[in-house]
């Protein structure tokens, strides 16, 4: 037969011994019943001391709460299959897997501490969006500072009715979402969509609302100076910051792209940046023209 190998057990005995190895060593004395009871009382104590000393909010292992995304969590929320498509269960218009490829590119995005015109185009290009004229608006005014990605059969929602305050009952973002969508991030689309509506809970903006949508990242400029944004996820947490430089968005702009969140989870990390907070550490990290023409929110 030849040499046995014993990294390979038969089936039949790692089945026997790996399911139930405590019942196996219980069976043969009763001193061992009494060390398998211990041991078990032992693992049960130190798994309960674990969840106290770090909570989660769902299976992926998420710490609960505001916060830095932990590594490996590629997307942070609870999904269910249906009809073999995945589908985010609170908000059913995500496109899933494009989200999980965008925050994936945002993760992993270099210093964005550069001249803004090449920065923008880095957060243009990690969301999914090409740049041209369609785009010129996102990040680049006070609103439009949401990395939206919704599945394609809810792209053309228009708010028809009147759902998102200060929002056209005829926003039609449909063409352009499918024009300027960037196909390699997945199925679906993207679109810089309006903030405004952010600060409340849940979010009442554009993305919540008329598409059912998660963002997939958040920019937010950081008082007092307005110098340095933070790009946070869906639920409020960091994940890339930057102090860019050269022509910035109007000052005005980027204060008022502050107001639009504040009071809700979503400036918490701004405003943690301008209390002096540094930046969170590597293993827990997830880790031109101004509005005059811009398309649509």
């Amino acid at each position: 037969q030849g040499p046995r190998d014993f990294r390979h057990p038969p089936l039949a005995t790692t089945q026997r011994q790996c399911w139930m190895p405590g019942r196996l060593l219980a069976q043969r004395t009763p001193l061992a019943a009494a060390v398998v009871a211990t041991l078990t009382a032992a693992a049960t104590l130190m798994g309960m001391a674990a969840s106290a000393a770090e909570p989660t909010n769902d299976s992926m292992g998420v710490a609960a709460g505001p916060g830095v995304c932990r590594e490996g969590a590629d997307y942070p929320f609870e999904t269910i299959m249906k009809d073999g498509l995945e589908i985010d269960v609170q908000y059913p218009g995500t496109a899933v897997e494009r989200l999980r490829s965008v925050l994936r590119r945002a993760r992993e995005l270099g210093s964005l501490d550069g001249p803004w015109r090449e920065v923008r185009s880095q957060l243009l290009a990690a969301g999914g969006l090409k740049e041209d004229y369609s785009t010129s608006h996102a990040f680049n005014d006070d609103n439009h500072c949401d990395l939206t990605t919704m599945r394609s059969d809810v792209s053309f929602n228009s708010n028809a009715d009147g759902a998102v305050a200060q929002i056209s009952r005829r926003n039609q973002l449909g063409p352009h979402i499918q024009s300027a969508s960037l196909s390699e991030h997945g199925p679906g689309g993207s679109w810089s969509t309006c903030t405004n509506g952010a600060h409340m809970t849940p979010p009442s903006d554009v993305a919540h609302v008329q598409f059912r949508s998660r963002i997939a990242f958040k920019l937010v400029w950081a008082p007092p100076d307005f110098e340095q944004f933070v790009l946070v996820d869906d639920e409020g947490r960091e994940i890339k910051r930057g102090r860019p430089t050269g022509t910035l968005p109007s000052v005005h702009a980027r204060q008022r792209n502050y107001a639009l969140v504040q009071g809700g989870k979503y400036a918490i990390a701004a405003e943690a940046l301008a209390a002096g907070g540094g930046k969170p550490e590597e293993e827990g990290t997830c880790g031109n023209i101004i509005g005059g023409h811009a398309i649509g929110a």
